[in-house]
C-alpha cells in the first residue's frame, strides 16, 4: 500500500482563500449540508441489509477521507492520522495546484468512498451526478468543479486503499461458525433461524482501540436451570416484563429496534423489513445535532467521523465479549425451560446475547457526542420516521443512550446485566477515545 502524507504546505495556493459563495455561485444560499451525503449513504447501507458492525465500518471510512481534506484545510482541527490509528495519506495536496472548493471535495469523498465500498455502492453514482449537477447550475465554474471531484476521489481512493488492511476481506476464508448445542449457548432463533452474524469480527483491526481485550466486560451469571439461581432471576425478570409492557415502554422498545433485516412469516411466505442499523441511528444522531447547533461544516465533518471510528470500535469490542461468553438468548432459554409460547416484543437479533450491543455502542457514542457537541442538548430524534416509529425528544445524548439501552430489555431481547454491563463497557469506550483525542489533539475543537 502506497504511504499516504498530507502536505499542509500546499495550502498556500488557491484554498486558503476558498469563498464558498464565490465558488459555487450567488445563488447558493446555504452551505453544503454533510447530512444529505449520510442520508443516501443509510439508505444505500439499509437497501443492502448491512451487518451492524459492518454498517460501523462504513461509516468510519466513508467519514475518514472527507475530514482528511476538511482538516487540511482548517488549523483549529487534528489531523486525520491523529485521530485514526495507522492511516496516513497520500492524498498529496501539495500536487493539486488549481483551485478547488475543499467543501464540495469533502462532501464528494463521502459518496465516493461509500460507492467504491458498499455493494450496491453503484447505486451512489446518481447521487454524485446530481449533486455535481445541482453545483454547476449554481453557476460554479468548470475548472473548480472538476478539480474539487478529483481531490474527492483522490481522498476516496486513499481510504479504500488503509480499508484493505483491516482485515475484513479475509473473514470470508476464516472458519465457517456452527452454533454449539450445550446448555446455555446461543443457537439461532426464530423466526428465519438466521446464522450468527460476523462471528469473527473481532479480526477486524480497530480505529483507536489498541484489542477488544482491553474492554471486556466481567463474565455473566452462570447459565442454571435452578429457580433459586441469579440467572434464573434475569431470565424471569425478561418474561414478566415481557408480559406488562406499558405503552411508553412498546415505544422505546419500537423506536430503537433499528434490525437491519426482520422477517415476518404468515403461513408458508416470509417478508422481509429493512431498517436502519443502530450505527446508523446514532450517525444521523450526531448530524442532525450538529447541524441544529450550526457548528458548519468543518466540525459537522469531525463529529460524523468521531462518530463513525467509535462506532467501528465500540461494535468491535462487544462482539467480542458476544463470542466469548456465546451466551444464551431469553426466548431460547425461556421457549425451552419456562414457556414454549412465549415470545420477546423484538425480534432477536442472529447473534449471541452478552453484552448488548445497542448498550454498548450508545454509551460510547454518547460520550464522545457529549464531549464534543455539549452536554444537555435537547433534541428530537427523527431518525425512525422513514421506518414507521415516528419521533422523541431527548434532553441529552446520555438519556437517549439510557432509553437506547434499557429498550432492548423491553423489547425482550437482552437480560438485565448484559444492559447495564454494556452501559459500562460502551462508556469506558467512549471515555477512552476521548482520552486519545485529547492525548494527541490538546487544542483540538470541542463545543465552549
Amino acid at each position: 500500500m502506497r504511504r499516504l502524507k498530507i502536505m499542509l504546505a500546499a495550502l498556500v495556493a488557491g484554498p486558503l482563500t476558498y469563498n464558498p459563495v464565490a465558488a459555487r455561485g450567488p445563488q447558493q444560499a446555504q452551505p453544503l449540508d454533510p447530512s444529505k451525503a449520510l442520508d443516501a449513504i443509510n439508505m444505500t447501507m439499509v437497501h443492502d441489509v448491512i451487518s451492524p458492525p459492518a454498517a460501523a465500518r462504513y461509516y468510519a471510512y466513508s467519514m475518514l477521507g472527507a475530514y482528511s481534506i476538511v482538516a487540511a484545510h482548517n488549523k483549529s482541527l487534528p489531523p486525520a492520522q491523529h485521530l485514526v490509528k495507522g492511516f496516513t495519506t497520500n492524498l498529496r495536496l501539495d500536487t493539486v495546484k488549481a483551485a478547488y472548493d475543499y467543501q464540495v471535495a469533502a462532501y464528494y469523498s463521502m459518496l465516493e468512498t461509500s460507492r467504491r465500498l458498499l455493494p450496491s455502492g453503484e447505486d451512489l453514482a446518481e447521487e454524485e451526478a446530481s449533486f455535481l449537477q445541482g453545483l454547476a447550475k449554481q453557476g460554479m465554474k468548470p475548472g473548480v468543479l472538476s478539480q474539487s471531484v478529483r481531490v474527492g476521489k483522490l481522498a476516496a481512493a486513499a481510504v479504500v486503499n488503509f480499508s484493505k488492511s483491516d482485515h475484513y476481506a479475509q473473514l470470508s476464508t476464516l472458519k465457517r461458525y456452527t452454533p454449539v448445542r450445550a446448555e446455555g449457548s446461543w443457537y439461532p432463533t426464530p423466526p428465519a433461524y438466521l446464522e450468527a452474524v460476523e462471528p469473527n469480527w473481532v479480526t477486524i483491526r480497530p480505529l483507536v482501540i489498541d484489542a477488544a481485550s482491553g474492554f471486556r466486560p466481567a463474565l455473566p451469571c452462570a447459565f442454571s436451570k435452578d429457580t433459586a439461581s441469579a440467572f434464573y432471576h434475569q431470565v424471569q425478570a425478561v418474561y414478566k416484563a415481557g408480559k406488562q409492557l406499558t405503552s411508553d415502554q412498546i415505544q422505546i422498545a419500537q423506536f430503537w429496534d433499528c434490525n437491519p433485516f426482520a422477517v415476518s412469516t404468515a403461513g408458508h411466505m416470509a417478508i422481509g423489513f429493512k431498517k436502519i442499523s443502530p450505527g446508523g441511528h446514532w450517525m444521523n444522531i450526531a448530524a442532525l445535532v450538529a447541524k441544529q447547533q450550526k457548528v458548519g461544516f468543518d466540525k459537522t465533518a469531525y463529529v460524523l467521523l468521531a462518530e463513525g471510528i467509535t462506532l467501528m470500535d465500540a461494535f468491535i469490542s462487544t462482539w467480542d465479549a458476544k463470542y466469548l461468553t456465546n451466551r444464551i438468548r431469553p426466548e431460547t432459554y425461556i421457549n425451552k425451560y419456562v414457556d414454549v409460547k412465549w415470545q420477546p416484543f423484538l425480534q432477536t437479533p442472529p447473534f449471541p446475547e452478552y453484552t448488548s450491543g445497542h448498550a454498548v455502542i450508545s454509551n460510547a457514542s454518547a460520550e464522545v457526542l457529549t464531549y464534543l457537541l455539549g452536554d444537555k442538548i435537547a433534541y428530537v430524534d427523527d431518525t425512525e420516521i422513514p421506518f414507521g416509529s415516528g419521533e422523541r425528544p431527548f434532553t441529552s445524548f446520555r438519556q437517549a443512550a439510557a432509553e437506547a439501552s434499557i429498550s432492548r430489555f423491553y423489547g425482550g431481547i437482552h437480560y438485565l446485566d448484559s444492559v447495564t454491563d454494556g452501559n459500562v463497557q460502551g462508556q469506558k469506550i467512549g471515555r477512552y477515545i476521548i482520552a486519545k483525542i485529547l492525548a494527541n489533539n490538546p487544542k483540538h475543537l470541542t463545543k465552549k
